[in-house]
């Protein structure tokens, strides 16, 4: 199944991994005070999360449904809050997602990539 750009919907699943993967490796070993403080770290991580979003948004509804251990709608509200700006995320919940949504996300996404 591709989109209209003929890029197969699993590509965008790898996406997601390799994002998911970058947001870990740029907050690993920091406390939630220092991902705060530290503006460069911050920014790379919203944005990463931001392409999570933007690449499961691209993923074909079929596909989501038939996978519903990973929850598509959370992620990309996510992004749209992240990216708009509006209902903003708090610290707290932003490193709640960094530090449980997103390692349980990528072992859901290494469940979808072996099937």
């Amino acid at each position: 199944m591709s989109d209209a750009r003929g890029r197969d919907w699993s590509l965008y699943v790898h996406d997601m991994s390799l994002f998911a993967e970058n947001v870990l490796q740029y907050t690993a070993g920091m406390t939630q005070s220092q991902f705060v403080a530290d503006r460069k770290t911050f920014d790379a991580t919203v944005r990463n999360l931001e392409l999570i979003g933007e690449a499961a948004g691209r993923v074909p509804e079929p596909v989501r449904a038939a996978n519903s251990h990973i929850p598509w709608r959370q992620i990309i509200a996510t992004r749209n809050r992240l990216i708009h700006g509006y209902l903003g995320i708090d610290n707290d919940t932003l490193w709640n997602i960094i530090t449980v949504d997103v390692p349980e996300m990528i072992e859901g996404l290494r469940m979808l990539r072996s099937s």
